[in-house]
């Protein structure tokens, strides 16, 4: 039986192959990611090597107008050399994705995640639903249960070009803000930061450009009680894995639903978690 998890068909698929696999970092003094996208020489391998020090993995879901594209580029960039090019297609019957993967930590509930980025959108069609970052727990899906959701909540524009928290995944609604509209074919700082709970004791902020246009308690991580009870109504037992935990973060057109191709740029990005 097919589950409505949340309100849009966009956001139903966004679990890449390693799905469901648990980091090995307990984070006990913390964890920091930072990442320019500089390379010797705009080698995309370069992202990616063995050690795990950097990137993880890419997600790229081509539609049937054409591939999508993941490169590095040299000419628009906020710091440094170079900065990550995402071109995201519109999508028709598949939903189109292109973005950037980091795996491998361990975001325990109570705990504070701050993740940055810069970003450049050029384009100035709608992207109304247009994802930037999702932050995921693929652990936490129950292994009897097909078709692994991965839960999270993501960044999401909205109408008039007000980025806000999407929640559908954990069965909860949009956190919107109607301080700035984001703005085009310029560089823009945002800065996301939680303080993560399955209750409505979390803590969820937003900044663009150093303003804070969004500060909210509410849920930001999957709740236990309330996938049990939106299972049940659909005939199937359900039980949420624990201990729970945000184990990886996804950053780029992570997913594009748009009628319009987009092209957008990242920089400077930082990943942190405090105890």
């Amino acid at each position: 039986m097919k589950l409505i998890l949340i309100g849009l068909v966009l956001i139903m698929v966004s679990c890449s192959k390693n799905d469901g696999v648990a980091p090995e970092n307990e984070n006990r003094d913390g964890y920091l990611f930072e990442d320019g996208f500089e390379t010797s020489g705009n080698d995309l391998s370069e992202l990616f090597p063995n050690d795990g020090s950097r990137w993880s993995n890419l997600q790229q879901v081509d539609t049937n107008g054409g591939e999508n594209e993941i490169d590095l580029e040299s000419s628009i960039v906020s710091e440094g050399n170079n900065s990550l090019r995402i071109y995201a297609r519109a999508s028709d019957n598949t939903l189109s994705k292109a973005d950037i993967e980091k795996a491998g930590f361990n975001a325990p509930e109570g705990s504070i995640v701050s993740i940055s980025a810069n970003f450049y959108i050029a384009s100035t069609e709608n992207i109304e639903n247009l994802l930037l970052i999702d932050l995921e727990c693929c652990s936490c899906w129950d292994p009897r249960v097909p078709d692994n959701q991965c839960p999270g909540i993501r960044l999401m524009m909205k109408d008039n070009d007000y980025l806000s928290i999407e929640r559908g995944k954990i069965l909860g609604s949009t956190i919107v803000q109607s301080e700035i509209a984001f703005p085009r074919n310029e560089w823009v700082n945002v800065v996301w930061e939680l303080k993560l709970s399955q209750n409505n004791d979390g803590i969820n902020k937003l900044f663009i450009n150093n303003q804070e246009v969004l500060s909210e308690s509410g849920m930001n991580m999957p709740n236990k009680s309330l996938f049990e009870t939106e299972f049940a109504n659909n005939g199937i037992d359900f039980e949420l894995q624990e201990p729970l935990f945000y184990e990886r973060f996804q950053i780029g057109a992570t997913a594009n639903p748009t009628p319009f191709d987009v092209e957008l740029f990242i920089d400077d990005v930082k990943f942190e978690i405090m105890e």
